[in-house]
């Protein structure tokens, strides 16, 4: 009898070593499923423009040609009123607003409305683009912090009143960049404008742009 005794014991502890080893697993297998749930859908790689050597950095790291290429396109974009400033100023920041921090959006609306105000935009065209041969280069973009930057954009804006050039500025402007995941949808690089980061500087004199040419019809 003891044997047979012995021998159901050795039973009901196996049975039980084998309901804890099925508990562990299932537990293993519900943080496993938590995991996976709570993983991100997607993730925003960003790749340096030029790949021809390789690249390995984590892929939460956004190369500094990034950055500064997401501001200029940003900044140009701003600044691209190709009928009537006090029209398109506006509705350049109403359209940007999901590569804009809300601070930006807010102080670009206050300054849209001061020039309005001033009689600054009205009929007012402009157009921004880099000075030639002042592109991005190493100086261009300051890592502050691992969510955000400096990028010094050297840009020249020109001014028409209707076709009449009124204004050629050369500007050093200091742009401040943050990253900013929110919808993956209206703001796919994962990166915010936040405004200045400094006073914008005057580069030098520069004569104003050239008056559009006339083109006629032939008879």
């Amino acid at each position: 009898m003891s044997r047979y005794r012995h021998a159901l014991q050795n039973r009901d502890q196996h049975i039980f070593t084998l309901r804890m080893a099925c508990a562990v697993l299932a537990l293993f297998v519900l943080i496993t499923s938590a995991g996976w749930m709570l993983a991100p859908r997607n993730l925003t790689i960003h790749n340096p423009p030029d790949l021809r050597t390789g690249s390995t950095r984590p892929w939460w790291e956004v190369p500094a040609p990034t950055v500064y290429s997401f501001a200029f396109y940003i900044f140009q974009q701003l600044n691209a009123w190709p009928k009537n400033g006090e029209v398109d100023y506006p509705a350049k920041i109403n359209q940007l607003s999901p590569y804009l921090t809300p601070g930006c959006v807010s102080f670009l609306k206050k300054d849209a409305q001061m020039r309005t105000d001033r009689g600054e935009l009205l009929d007012r065209v402009r157009v921004a683009y880099e000075i030639p041969g002042r592109g991005y280069s190493d100086s261009s973009v300051t890592v502050k912090g691992r969510d955000n930057w400096t990028v010094r954009l050297d840009i020249v804006a020109d001014e028409y009143f209707h076709a009449e050039p009124v204004k050629r500025a050369l500007v050093r402007y200091p742009l401040r960049i943050v990253r900013w995941d929110g919808d993956a949808e209206s703001n796919p690089f994962g990166l915010a404008l936040d405004c200045y980061d400094g006073v914008p500087e005057r580069l030098e004199a520069a004569p104003l742009p050239p008056k559009p040419e006339k083109k006629g019809f032939m008879q």
